[in-house]
């Protein structure tokens, strides 16, 4: 088992830090306050290749293998939750459902554009009644001639207010649970498409990021904006959640590192009793704790990545990797807090910030309990059912 990166993935980590050390870090403090982040800087992650990192090159991407696009995602929520957020839903959601789903007419008409940048992604799958029960969902899709119409609602759809396309489930009416679903692509300016609430600096956290409410009220697209199989939503959005599950492992690792190292640097200064504090065991037993918390979660989530990259079935260790990481960077940011003190409880310092926009990663893409049970069915096999 070689634990060793290469050298390209070495020169992605790098470049992706001098990035997020340059771009991203000096302002997040401003964006965060103001609730969005400016389009100019999406531009500048596209003109690296971020925006459609693990796309091949052939659809407008980076063609990243995916243990350096995880290490990529690591970086960008190192500086930024929020940005990390916008990224992930981009990536992991929305252009890998095309890449996977899609016709070639398809990916060159809607991929290309999201891959290279020029345009953003969202992926509606959450409604009002429909989260973790996501076969709940009663948004509605009925052909009529050579369109669709869509009815319903969706919520908490990441990028929902900024997306140039928008990718909803939705399912043929009379159709229950698993059956009938399929995938649809949505324009910003389709007819009968809109955005009926954005939320941002009220959040708990990741405030840069727009959460979005949509509304479809008889919504006409062409019948060609059927994505994939028409019925086989329900297997393409859980193979696609698998893909951005990762992503949000790698996030965690990242949040939590920007914490560990916050805390590192203030531990050295702060100085009590004569000394600093970072000489009292229990800081160094916290500050010891989230290292290897923090080493534990990256490995998990780059076995997950590299098998992917092996082309195998990585769904037990995504969600191993997601569950763990998503309560690690609880912890870490929790410990980090504590060792600032009531410093940390103020705005004065990023680990509040970093606190609050952990405590998401248990609840996105896939609560932890979804989580626990994806790996109990692989290790138990399913539950019984009650009669």
């Amino acid at each position: 088992m070689d634990f060793q990166l290469t050298e390209e993935q070495k020169l992605v980590r790098k470049t992706a830090a001098d990035f997020v050390d340059r771009e991203l870090i000096p302002h997040v403090r401003e964006w965060e306050e103001r609730g969005e982040i400016p389009r100019s800087f999406y531009d500048k992650m596209a003109s690296l290749g971020f925006l459609g990192a693990p796309v091949p090159q052939a659809y407008g991407g980076a063609g990243m293998d995916y243990v350096s696009f995880m290490l990529l995602v690591e970086e960008i929520s190192r500086g930024s939750s929020s940005v990390r957020t916008t990224v992930s839903v981009q990536t992991s959601l929305s252009e890998t459902s095309l890449l996977w789903f899609a016709s070639e007419a398809q990916k060159r008409t809607w991929l290309v554009p999201l891959a290279k940048g020029e345009k953003l992604g969202a992926w509606a799958l959450t409604e009002p009644e429909a989260g973790s029960d996501a076969a709940n969902l009663s948004t509605t899709a009925t052909p009529d001639g050579d369109e669709w119409v869509l009815n319903g609602r969706k919520r908490f759809i990441s990028n929902g207010s900024i997306a140039d396309y928008v990718q909803v489930y939705a399912r043929e009416p009379g159709t229950k649970r698993h059956e009938g679903i399929s995938l649809f692509m949505v324009p910003k300016d389709a007819p009968g498409f809109r955005v009926t609430n954005v939320e941002t600096r009220t959040k708990l956290g990741l405030r840069a990021s727009p959460t979005a409410d949509l509304a479809f009220e008889d919504c006409r697209i062409p019948q060609d904006n059927l994505i994939g199989k028409r019925g086989d939503g329900w297997n393409q959005a859980m193979r696609t959640l698998n893909s951005g599950r990762i992503g949000i492992a790698a996030g965690a690792v990242g949040v939590a590192r920007a914490a560990l190292e916050a805390a590192t640097r203030y531990v050295k200064e702060r100085r009590a009793f004569g000394r600093p504090i970072g000489d009292f065991q229990l800081i160094r037993e916290m500050i010891a704790q989230s290292a290897t918390e923090i080493d534990a979660a990256r490995l998990l989530t780059l076995r997950a990545a590299h098998l992917r990259d092996l082309g195998m079935d990585n769904t037990l260790e995504v969600s191993m990797a997601k569950l763990f990481g998503a309560q690690m960077a609880q912890r870490v940011t929790d410990w980090a807090v504590q060792m600032h003190g009531g410093y940390g409880f103020s705005g004065d310092f990023d680990v509040e910030r970093y606190y609050r926009d952990a405590r998401i990663l248990g609840l996105y893409e896939g609560t932890n309990e979804i989580q626990k049970l994806i790996i109990a069915d692989r290790i138990l096999g399913p539950s019984s059912k009650k009669s």
